[in-house]
């Protein structure tokens, strides 16, 4: 291998610059890799079984692995040996024009860029050249470690394990006529969601086959051997086949091995370059295959059986990932990168193929780069209750116009695991029906309709924000107990619209049956700490907890998430009938002040009362009645959506992609909260009240959840968290005097 010279370089393709090592052109290269395969006017190779095709994607596969090694080796950081064991598939599927390609695996990254840097996807950034993708690698407002929506052609983050299949299937959902694969670790397939989720999914819409999964069989996880390193192929075979895959299509990189490699999983690049072409178009044809399998109706897998860390700077668990001695003048780097230069003519062949494929550049072709049509829903016919009127069940109310926003827009979508009817909102199933292969009328189920119910949070919230983030309108449905088992991705899509280049209908959620309503079932059932969970996100400029504290209240929290973009908006109710205690134009103050006054009675002394929530305005008000007669003036203020209430430099709202600066000023804050005395309350967790608690300068004090109880009723459970009204007052009238 040889580096070039400064005359030589002169004649080099712009892009490569910043390659440190180019070889000689390979074997046959003036017959097969000379004119790019895929044609000037076309979008693929015209045939998986053509030489200089094979010849090509063996091209490619090396290309990638060049890139994502010496990516990752500027910095001495990154992960390049998941993505190396399978660059044949992913050569494959771009040869073969599909570039609507997403990974579960975030570790994955760097292929990625190197793919998108190919395809010229990476020009929407400023990086034109190698030079540049190596300097903005795991860089601020570069190519972060773990995949973005940030990046021009990238589909969809990428970093918990668990998740890419949701995103592959909501797309799916969408696009039925493209093909979506997803990359797959060994190592990630540990995670029990994974085939539980696409198990879910074939069953709701057995005709949504065009996702496709890939995976990446290479016997390591992170840092030792994968769980199912010992399985036979046929034992795989069965396991997905058990799981209800139709077609399962594995290619065994052994089969083609002239070397004699020891063990079940080898290197490919280690092979004759005559096996080396063999293999690769095994994978090709194999690729070819699943992929027209998944288009026509199949439930597909493609597996790629290969050594983790094929072609890089160590094999096995060893290649994971590169530690500060891995640098680019590291003896092991340069001999890896040597071993997959490619000559300058090379590099233009395969630059040309990949800018080709599918179209163009992935940052011009797939999906996301364009935003999804959405139905106008119009204005939506909110019912206005009576103030001091009869009870009304919030979230029924709100059930109401989901059941109307669905059949107004058919890919809007409801996920529930736990059930909607036990929540109150047993009409979302009655208008929209639950998706199920046995039609029953008394059960609300059909085949085609919009309810999705997984039992499994993770699987309802993954279809929901991954629909989201490829544009179309959805719901999670949750009881607030138990979805803490579905935010992982909750969080990780709302974190990626904070830095998406395009409008999306934001995340939105409704979460129910509070722990003040689960006294009888006890602390399994009363799990308000995820509040804290929003609480904290709230900071990060596009998470927006709401707290609708009425039946009308929670209709214009529902009608204001659903014009909004890029955000993750969670609204909080009660599935109890309490008072109405607000009118609409109410809420929709409060939705941009943050807060508004429910109740003020005059006295020598005020004591106001900061409340999150509905049923903890029972007591509260219970304990202003007391008060009031003791002379003590009180003023109850009903929190309803506390981002607000924040100072602007408290939060990070300024960096996100569709900027929403609105907070309460110090003027107003100080009408609705000023006095002598602030009291907190929540039934959940206290952290919540922290903008309040930032703002005041009042004596103060909160009053909120501690644990969980089995007990007879709400009350008795506030009894024991000591939201009481006894303890209210009596810690008021401490204050005030």
């Amino acid at each position: 291998m040889t580096a070039i010279t400064p005359k030589a370089a002169s004649a080099l393709p712009n892009f490569c610059e910043g390659i440190q090592y180019f070889g000689e052109a390979l074997p046959d290269f003036a017959s097969y890799g000379a004119t790019p395969a895929i044609d000037s006017d076309k979008v693929a190779i015209a045939s998986p079984t053509d030489t200089a095709a094979v010849y090509q994607t063996l091209l490619a596969a090396d290309a990638l692995r060049y890139l994502t090694l010496q990516i990752t080796g500027s910095k001495a950081s990154g992960h390049p040996g998941g993505f190396a064991s399978q660059a044949e598939a992913y050569a494959a599927l771009v040869m073969l024009g599909y570039k609507n390609i997403i990974t579960e695996v975030g570790h994955h990254a760097p292929g990625f860029y190197s793919a998108m840097f190919l395809d010229r996807s990476l020009e929407d950034m400023g990086i034109f050249t190698v030079q540049q993708l190596r300097d903005r690698f795991r860089e601020k407002h570069g190519l972060l470690g773990h995949l973005s929506g940030y990046i021009p052609g990238i589909l969809a983050p990428a970093g918990p394990l668990g998740q890419g299949q949701h995103f592959a299937m909501a797309a799916a959902l969408l696009h039925r006529d493209k093909l979506f694969p997803f990359t797959l670790g060994d190592g990630g397939l540990g995670e029990p969601y994974i085939m539980s989720s696409m198990a879910h999914f074939n069953t709701a819409y057995p005709s949504v086959t065009n996702f496709l999964p890939v995976l990446v069989w290479n016997g390591y996880s992170q840092e030792h051997h994968s769980m199912v390193s010992l399985k036979t192929n046929e034992q795989m075979k069965a396991y997905w086949q058990g799981n209800g895959f139709e077609e399962v299509i594995l290619v065994d990189a052994k089969e083609f091995d002239d070397q004699n490699q020891p063990g079940d999983y080898v290197d490919s690049t280690a092979f004759s370059f005559e096996k080396r072409l063999a293999f690769t178009q095994a994978v090709l044809v194999a690729v070819d295959k699943a992929a027209r399998s998944a288009l026509s109706g199949k439930l597909t897998v493609f597996i790629i059986k290969q050594l983790k860390g094929a072609g890089v700077h160590a094999r096995g668990a060893k290649s994971h990932n590169l530690y500060p001695k891995d640098t680019l003048d590291a003896p092991h780097i340069i001999s890896a990168l040597q071993g997959r230069a490619l000559s300058p003519e090379a590099w233009q062949t395969v630059r040309t193929n990949a800018e080709r494929a599918g179209g163009g550049p992935a940052a011009k072709t797939v999906v996301t780069e364009f935003e999804l049509e959405l139905p106008d829903l119009g204005e939506l016919p909110l019912e206005e209750y009576t103030v001091g009127g009869e009870p009304k069940v919030s979230t029924t109310a709100m059930g109401r116009l989901v059941g109307i926003v669905g059949q107004k827009d058919k890919n809007f979508l409801v996920t529930n695991a736990d059930g909607n009817e036990a929540s109150g909102i047993g009409n979302i199933n009655q208008a929209l029906k639950i998706i199920h292969p046995t039609t029953d009328d008394l059960y609300n189920q059909a085949p085609n309709g919009q309810v999705y119910e997984p039992l499994s949070e993770d699987a309802c919230a993954g279809l929901a924000v991954g629909l989201s983030l490829m544009g179309a309108r959805s719901l999670w449905c949750s009881y607030e107990s138990f979805a803490i088992n579905g935010l992982p991705i909750w969080q990780t899509v709302t974190q990626a619209m904070a830095e998406l280049r395009r409008q999306a209908p934001s995340t939105i959620t409704l979460f129910t049956a509070g722990a003040l309503e689960q006294g009888r079932n006890g602390w399994t059932h009363q799990r308000p700490e995820i509040e804290a969970y929003f609480a904290s996100m709230m900071r990060n400029g596009n998470v927006f907890p709401v707290f609708p504290p009425d039946a009308n209240s929670i209709q214009a929290c529902y009608d204001w998430a659903l014009q909004t973009r890029n955000k993750g908006i969670v609204i909080t109710a009660s599935k109890s009938p309490l008072p109405i205690r607000t009118t609409l134009k109410q809420t929709q103050q409060g939705l941009e002040e943050g807060a508004i006054l429910l109740h003020e009675i005059a006295g020598e002394k005020q004591v106001v009362f900061a409340v999150i929530g509905d049923m903890t305005l029972i007591p509260v008000f219970e304990a202003a009645a007391f008060l009031e007669t003791e002379g003590v003036g009180v003023k109850i203020v009903s929190i309803i959506n506390p981002r607000r209430l924040y100072r602007p430099s408290d939060v990070a709202w300024d960096t996100c992609s569709e900027p929403d600066g609105g907070f309460i000023d110090d003027a107003k804050f100080a009408q609705l909260f000023g006095g002598d005395a602030l009291i907190g309350v929540t039934g959940g967790a206290a952290a919540m009240l922290e903008p309040i608690m930032l703002r005041s300068n009042s004596k103060r004090d909160t009053f909120a959840w501690k644990r969980g109880e089995t007990t007879a009723s709400a009350g008795e459970l506030m009894t024991f968290n000591g939201l009481t009204a006894e303890a209210l007052t009596k810690r008021a009238i401490e204050l005030v005097h």
